[in-house]
C-alpha cells in the first residue's frame, strides 16, 4: 500500500534515526490532538495575569540585590544597572509576548521551540525548563523558613515542628516547614487556575504594598537626613561603567519570572490582547519598583556601608526606624510565598505539553474534570519539589535554575527569527500511519488535517525558486547569527585565553554575527509569517535586531555561569538525552508522520479504504 512505501521511507535510511530531531508541529496541534478531551479552564485575564508575572519576577532578592550589588558593582548607580537590566529583559518579553498570542497553548518556551524549531531542541528546552522550576521552588522554600523566624523575634523562634534540625551523624538538615509550605501550595494549585491566582494576586498586593511602603517611608528620611548616599566620594558611578554593566548583569536575574505568565496561555481567555498586556505590565511594574526602591535605599547610607544580607532593614535601622524591620521582613516573606507558587505554577503545565506530544507518559497529561487543572502532574511535582525542599540545601544548585531560563529565553528569540524568515508551512496535508500489532492482524490509522487544522510543517513550496532561495540565505543567516554570538561570547568571557587568541576569535565571531544580521536586515520577511498561528496579537518590533540582541544578552549570561554550574548541568541534560532516546522518540505523536503534497492526500486517503 502507498500509505506503508511513505511510512517506511520516513522511518528508514540511516538518517532516520536523527531525523526525528528536526520534526515539527504546528500552532495548536496538541490541543487538536487531545480529541474533545478534557481542557484547561479559561480562566484568566490581566489582572491574574498580572498578578503571576510580579509575584513570580519579585521574590526575596530584591531584599538582598540592592545591597550586594551597590557595595560590590555599581554604588548609587544602582538604578541605572536595574534599568539596563529591565531593558534588556524585555527584549525576551517581546519574543515572549509575540509567540505567546500567536501559539496560546501551554507548554511555553517548549512549546514554541517545537513549532519553530524541532523536536530535538523542544525535548532539551523543556527538560531544563523541569530542572529549573523543581530547583527553584525548592530554593525559594528553603528561604522562607529563616524570614519566617524573624518575623516570630528570631533565628530560633519557629515552633519545633517547623524549625530545621540536623539529622545526628549526618550534614543533612532537615526542613519541615519549606516542606510543608511546597505542599500547601500544591494542594492550592489543584484546587483551580482561578482560585490561586487570586491568592498569589492578594499576597503579590500585599508584598508591593510593603515595597510602596519602603519606598515613601525611605523617601521621607532621605529628604530628612539629606539623602547622605548621594554626597559620598567618588561620585555617582564609583566603579565606573564597567561596574553599572557588570551589576546589570546581576540584577537581571531579578527580572525572571515574566516567562510564567507564558506557561498559562491556554488558560487565559483572550491570549492575543491579554497575554502581550500582561507580560508588559508584569515587567514594567517590576522594574520601576526595582529602580524606585534602589533609588531610595543607595540614598540612605552610603553604599559601602550597607549591609550585604539586610540592606533594606538595615539601612531603616540605621535611621532609628527600628520597627520598619518587621514590616520588611514580613515583605521578604510574602515575597518568598508568591515566588513559590510562581515557581511550582509552570511546571505541570511543561510537564502536561510534552506528554501531550507524546514525549512523555500520558499520566501526566491528564486534567481534573473538575477542577480543570493537570492535578497528576501537580502533585508529582509538588511531591518532588518538598521532598527536595526537606532533605537538600539547594542554595548550592541555584545557578542551574538559571541555565533554564536563559536557554528558554535564547530559544524563543530564535524562534522569532524563524518565524519571521523561514516559518514551518502550511500547506500541505499530513498522514498518520500507525501499524500496532493485535491478535487479530494489523490495524491501520489514517488521518488527514488540512490546512486549517495544520500539525506538521510540510515540504517547501517548490514552485517558486526565488522563493526558497530566500528562505535558503535566511536560514543560513540565523546559522551564523547564533554561531557568531556563542563565538563572540566565548571568546569575550574567557579571560584566560591569550590576548591574540581572544581577539581573533572575538573578530571571527563578530563578523560572523554582523554578516548574518546583515543578510536578515537586506532580505524580506516572509509572507507566511501573517498567517502563521492565531492572528490580531502582539507583532514584536525591530525583527531582527531586537531578537539578535537578546540572543546576544542570553548567551553571553550562559557562558559566564560557570564550570561548575555547566558540569551539574550536563549531567541533567545527559539524564534528558537517554530519556528521550528510550521513550520519547519512539512514543512521539508525530513518530508516524508521513510527509505527503496536499494535491496527493485525497489520492492516499481513498486507496487507504478509509474516510476522514
Amino acid at each position: 500500500m502507498g500509505i506503508e512505501a511513505g511510512t517506511a521511507k520516513e522511518r528508514g535510511g540511516a538518517g532516520a534515526k536523527f531525523r526525528c530531531l528536526t520534526r515539527r508541529k504546528q500552532v495548536d496541534s496538541n490541543r487538536k490532538r487531545a480529541g474533545g478531551g478534557q481542557q484547561l479552564a479559561k480562566a484568566l485575564s490581566v489582572p491574574q495575569l498580572v498578578a503571576i508575572g510580579v509575584g513570580s519576577t519579585i521574590g526575596a532578592g530584591v531584599y538582598v540585590l540592592v545591597g550586594t550589588v551597590a557595595r560590590e558593582n555599581a554604588g548609587p548607580a544602582l538604578t541605572i544597572s536595574f534599568l539596563i537590566a529591565g531593558i534588556a529583559a524585555a527584549f525576551s518579553a517581546f519574543c515572549y509576548a509575540e509567540l505567546s498570542s500567536r501559539c496560546p497553548s501551554a507548554g511555553s518556551a517548549y512549546h514554541y521551540s517545537y513549532i519553530c524549531v524541532g523536536e530535538g531542541v523542544a525535548w532539551i528546552i523543556g527538560w531544563a525548563l523541569i530542572l529549573e522550576y523543581t530547583i527553584g521552588g525548592s530554593a525559594v522554600a528553603r528561604g522562607i523558613s529563616p524570614n519566617l523566624a524573624l518575623v516570630f523575634g528570631g533565628k530560633d523562634s519557629l515552633p519545633s515542628f517547623l524549625a530545621r534540625i540536623q539529622i545526628p551523624g549526618t550534614d543533612i538538615v532537615v526542613d519541615p516547614c519549606a516542606a510543608i509550605l511546597v505542599l500547601l501550595v500544591t494542594a492550592l494549585l489543584c484546587i483551580g487556575i482561578k482560585e490561586s491566582t487570586f491568592v498569589q494576586g492578594i499576597i503579590t498586593t500585599l508584598n508591593v504594598c510593603v515595597l510602596l511602603f519602603v519606598i515613601i517611608a525611605g523617601g521621607y528620611l532621605g529628604f530628612k537626613t539629606g539623602w547622605v548616599g548621594y554626597t559620598v566620594a567618588g561620585g555617582y558611578f564609583p566603579y565606573g561603567i564597567n561596574g553599572v554593566l557588570a551589576g546589570s548583569a546581576t540584577v537581571f536575574f531579578a527580572y525572571i519570572g515574566f516567562d510564567s505568565v507564558a506557561s498559562t496561555a491556554e488558560e487565559v481567555k483572550n491570549p492575543q490582547r491579554d497575554l502581550p498586556f500582561g507580560i508588559a505590565t508584569s515587567l514594567a511594574l517590576c522594574c520601576s519598583l526595582y529602580m524606585m526602591v534602589s533609588v531610595v535605599i543607595v540614598g540612605l547610607v552610603p553604599y559601602f556601608t550597607m549591609d550585604p544580607d539586610t540592606p533594606i532593614s538595615s539601612a531603616f535601622a540605621r535611621n532609628d526606624v527600628h520597627w520598619a524591620v518587621y514590616i520588611i521582613t514580613s515583605g521578604a516573606c510574602l515575597a518568598l510565598c508568591s515566588s513559590l507558587m510562581g515557581s511550582i505554577l509552570p511546571q505541570p503545565r511543561i510537564l502536561m505539553a510534552m506528554a501531550r506530544d507524546g514525549l512523555l507518559p500520558s499520566f501526566f497529561s491528564d486534567v481534573n474534570e473538575r477542577t480543570q487543572v493537570p492535578v497528576k502532574s501537580t502533585i508529582v511535582t509538588g511531591i518532588f519539589a518538598a521532598s527536595l525542599a526537606f532533605f537538600m540545601d539547594v542554595s548550592q544548585l541555584a545557578g542551574m535554575v538559571s541555565v533554564g531560563t536563559l536557554l528558554a529565553f535564547t530559544i524563543v528569540a530564535v524562534s522569532i527569527l524563524i518565524l519571521r524568515y523561514v516559518p514551518p508551512k502550511a500547506d500541505s496535508s499530513r498522514i498518520i500511519c500507525s501499524n500496532k500489532d493485535q491478535d487479530d492482524g494489523i490495524s491501520q490509522e489514517v488521518s488527514v488535517e488540512s490546512s486549517d487544522y495544520p500539525l506538521i510543517a510540510k515540504e517547501s513550496n517548490k514552485e517558486n525558486l526565488n522563493e526558497q532561495t530566500r528562505r535558503q540565505k535566511a536560514g543560513w543567516s540565523i546559522a551564523l547569527v547564533c554561531i557568531g554570538v556563542l563565538i563572540l561570547a566565548t571568546s569575550a568571557s574567557y579571560s584566560f585565553f591569550p590576548n591574540f587568541l581572544r581577539y581573533t576569535t572575538c573578530s571571527v565571531g563578530g563578523l560572523l554575527l554582523l554578516g548574518g544580521l546583515s543578510v536578515l536586515s537586506w532580505i524580506d520577511q516572509d509572507d507566511a509569517r501573517h498567517s502563521f498561528g492565531h492572528s490580531g496579537g502582539f507583532i514584536c518590533p525591530f525583527v531582527p535586531f531586537l531578537p539578535v540582541c537578546s540572543i546576544l544578552i542570553n548567551v553571553y549570561l550562559l557562558v559566564n555561569l560557570g564550570v561548575g554550574t555547566w558540569l551539574r548541568v550536563s549531567l541533567w541534560l545527559l539524564l534528558g538525552v537517554i530519556v528521550y532516546a528510550l521513550y520519547g522518540r519512539s512514543h512521539s505523536s508525530l513518530s508516524d508522520v508521513v510527509y505527503v503534497p496536499a494535491a496527493h492526500a485525497d489520492e492516499v486517503i481513498r486507496t487507504s479504504g478509509y474516510v476522514a
